[in-house]
């Protein structure tokens, strides 16, 4: 499996990446990141670091995070440095019993852009604006992390950016 990952993500062009935290940073680090405790951050890791990751889908609106939701959470900005901003965040996987994975959103439109996948418009958005979720970028959000849980997003949809993370990472989407 090793040797298959690594051909197939060696031939794909990358954008330049900002330094991606290991584990223990991210669970020993002190944050200065707005509202949260040390370990508690909401980090940015490599995608093709993850060599398993399950893409479920399980929506619960009980206030935890979970597969299929879309959640409002600090994510810092690529440079880095203690900067960032609240932005929705589709929720992909869990990582332990207390973070999860999730890929960013936005409204900027990225058509043509393979990193980018279109979900259209949603109550996640009070605009209604069309939303891209960026497959390029993996977060690990501590549950603490989540400022608010803003819609569910329909199977259909969240099959779409399953399919695409799977082909593109190899993992299992469920």
């Amino acid at each position: 499996m090793g040797s298959d990952r690594a051909s197939r993500t060696s031939n794909r062009p990358r954008r330049p990446v900002s330094r991606v935290r290991t584990s223990d940073e991210v669970h020993s680090a002190a944050s200065g990141a707005r509202g949260s405790l040390r370990g508690t951050e909401t980090v940015r890791i490599d995608p093709d670091r993850i060599e398993q990751l399950p893409i479920g889908y399980a929506p619960d609106r009980d206030g935890a995070p979970d597969a299929g939701e879309i959640i409002w959470t600090w994510v810092p900005y690529e440079e880095n440095d203690g900067r960032g901003k609240d932005r929705p965040v589709l929720v992909i996987g869990r990582e332990s019993a207390d973070r999860v994975y999730a890929v960013r959103m936005t409204s900027k439109a990225h058509d043509g852009d393979r990193d980018y996948l279109s979900i259209g418009s949603g109550d996640w958005d009070s605009q209604g604006r069309e939303s891209w979720v960026d497959i390029e970028q993996l977060y690990s959000v501590h549950e603490s992390g989540l400022r608010r849980e803003a819609a569910v997003l329909d199977r259909s949809r969240y099959g779409r950016v399953a399919s695409a993370l799977a082909r593109r990472y190899g993992w299992a989407s469920a």
